[in-house]
């Protein structure tokens, strides 16, 4: 197994969305989305975040199980300070595609470009002509292309809704062009990075075929037209192989998820099919096995809710457990967890579990369509799921959140401690940072 070293800047600078427009973004090393960082499943990562941003901030190393100290969240380490250095160092035990963003003030820094994919590969990974990563983010800026504020009414809105901008990127640029060649079989790894859009990716109505999800492979490739990416989510997809001199869009269609600013049909980029080549892929029938943690009707030792409460004051409040910045009961290591989590609200939330894979095994009574391994999963409204997970031994402090910026910061999010049986709670005091959640 490697060592792979990466040596990480955030700063602001100038990034150009398209040739007419630049923004003054915040990011990792001067490109937005930050650097693709890429490593094999079983390899240590170490980064060093060297922070040139004019306020703290910490990175979350989303989907990957790692040790409590390095999930980048203020629940287990100081804000790294202007100026200063912090290294990260954790062993990446899965193959997928995984993001990495800040977990500071992250309604600012996120929209403003704090992001980037993290993949690890294996070699039992399906064969490829090649591979293209996809994060579709997007932001919402003033004629003069600045991070709009918005008046009191807006701001309203953006808190109910979340933050949704009308610029749609790509990899940090508006409508591109995508180019994949005829004959050819191509992996493509979407993550959604946006702060508050629900994506509905179709790819002007073709079939394509879903081989993972969060946390790496499915069973075997399922054959869809569309697939919903709430932020926070990913998933891979086959592309290919296409005709010679087609052209298509890649889309997100209309999703109604109760807010007060509707979403409509837009292009996120445009796919160009070139010259035929001779192809090299195979993907084979079954991609993986799922062990199945629990079975439809496992009996729930935890309940959770997720509301949204109407009041006076600034109008709405988001809380798990009728709690803002909820503190939820510890979990033992090796403990199977069957949690029922129920949104009381009329808004969908996607729910995101910090450091640990798990399974829904119902969703409204039923099973889902197919097996998968997640750490977000979109929360409708009025309904119920069923989620199994096992804590590892990785003792610490944990969350969970609604994965909508806004609604996190609002407090729809909850603490918890994983407990090792032999050494019991290792928590000295539990600090809310609710410094760093300041509107």
């Amino acid at each position: 197994m490697t060592t792979r070293f990466y040596q990480l800047t955030a700063s602001e600078f100038d990034w150009k969305i398209t040739e007419g427009k630049t923004i003054k973004a915040w990011g990792f090393d001067y490109t937005f989305p930050g650097p693709v960082l890429k490593a094999k499943k079983g390899d240590t990562l170490v980064i060093r975040l060297k922070n040139e941003l004019p306020e703290p901030t910490m990175i979350h190393w989303h989907g990957i199980r790692l040790p409590a100290a390095m999930d980048g969240t203020g629940d287990v380490q100081r804000p790294i300070q202007p100026g200063e250095e912090f290294e990260y160092r954790f062993v990446v035990p899965d193959a997928g595609t995984f993001w990495y963003h800040s977990h500071y003030n992250e309604t600012v820094q996120m929209e403003r470009g704090m992001y980037g994919a993290l993949i690890v590969e294996d070699e039992n990974d399906p064969v490829f002509d090649a591979e293209k990563v996809l994060v579709i983010d997007d932001v919402k800026l003033n004629a003069n292309n600045e991070f709009k504020k918005g008046n009191a009414i807006q701001r309203w809105i953006e808190r109910h809704d979340g933050r949704q901008g009308k610029t749609i990127l790509v990899n940090g640029k508006e409508k591109p062009v995508i180019r994949i060649n005829a004959g050819q079989t191509e992996r493509w790894r979407f993550i959604n990075a946006s702060s508050a859009r629900y994506v509905r990716l179709s790819l002007s109505g073709k079939e394509f075929r879903i081989i993972g999800t969060d946390g790496g492979l499915i069973e075997k490739p399922i054959e869809v037209n569309e697939v919903l990416i709430t932020p926070g989510e990913r998933i891979d997809i086959i592309a290919g192989a296409f005709e010679e001199g087609e052209n298509f869009l890649i889309e997100t269609l209309a999703y109604n998820r109760t807010t007060v600013v509707k979403t409509r049909r837009q292009t996120l980029a445009t796919v160009t099919v070139r010259e035929t080549k001779p192809s090299i892929a195979s993907i084979p029938a079954e991609l993986r096995k799922i062990e199945t943690l629990a079975a439809t009707g496992a009996a729930v030792n935890r309940k959770i809710s997720f509301e949204v409460d109407m009041n006076f004051k600034h109008g709405v409040d988001f809380l798990v457990n009728g709690n803002m910045h909820d503190r939820d009961k510890p979990v033992y290591v090796d403990e199977l967890q069957v949690w029922e989590i129920e949104n009381t609200s009329m808004m969908d939330h996607p729910y995101h579990l910090h450091g640990f894979f798990f399974q829904v095994i119902e969703e409204n009574g039923k099973a889902p369509l197919y097996k998968a391994w997640k750490d977000s999963y979109n929360l409708k409204p009025k309904s119920k799921i069923k989620i199994a997970w096992i804590p590892d031994n990785r003792p610490g402090e944990w969350m969970y959140h609604c994965h909508i910026l806004e609604h996190h910061a609002a407090g729809m999010m909850s603490h918890f401690e994983v407990v090792d049986p032999k050494n019991g709670s290792q928590r000295t005091t539990h600090h809310h940072h609710h410094h760093h959640h300041a509107m």
